[in-house]
């Protein structure tokens, strides 16, 4: 089954609209997260430019984000742009782990292909993506056995039966090459 924005769109919000006043919405070109205001009765996850990874990934930080940051915008989170150090790289990698774990189950949930992000294309080192890539496994891994965070499992729970895709297990996150 192709993966399709409207797809996503319409499972989101028809399953956290209502019950955590927060809607998913097709934007321009930067993602952001803003909640609701005076002239915005619900919270949005806006994805940039109708890209499906970029839904995932926004739709992960949400689900991790605790209610008090679901009121600020983009969640208060510390983000450092492209072009990072070594050492900037390293902290901005740290703080992506359970995102980015999250967004890894939520794409396996709907067979969707994964890959983490270092977002650092024009900095002055070479992030390590298999060694990020295998720390976001890890915890991904803990997730399964230890359990999720509850609005990331009610969403893979839903993808997983409307993309047809069995339960969750270890095997659907391979070691990097």
């Amino acid at each position: 089954m192709p993966h399709n924005n409207d797809d996503l769109i319409a499972i989101f919000n028809d399953t956290f609209l209502e019950r955590f006043n927060t809607e998913l919405v097709l934007g321009g070109d930067e993602p952001i997260y803003l909640p609701a205001d005076v002239d915005n009765a619900h919270h949005r996850i806006i994805f940039a430019r109708g890209f499906f990874a970029s839904a995932m990934h926004e739709i992960a930080h949400w689900c991790i984000a605790g209610p008090q940051r679901r009121l600020l915008e983009d969640y208060g989170y510390w983000y450092e742009p492209d072009g990072r150090t070594d050492a900037v790289q390293a902290e901005f990698e740290k703080v992506e782990i359970q995102p980015q774990a999250v967004e890894w189950i939520l794409s396996a949930s709907c067979g969707f292909r994964f890959q983490v992000s270092c977002d650092n294309l024009s900095g002055d080192c070479e992030p390590d993506r298999v060694g990020f890539t295998l720390k976001v496994r890890e915890q991904v891994l803990r997730f399964l056995v230890q359990g999720m965070p509850e609005r990331t499992q009610i969403l893979s729970d839903r993808l997983r039966v409307y993309y047809q895709v069995e339960p969750l297990t270890s095997a659907q996150f391979p070691v990097p090459a």
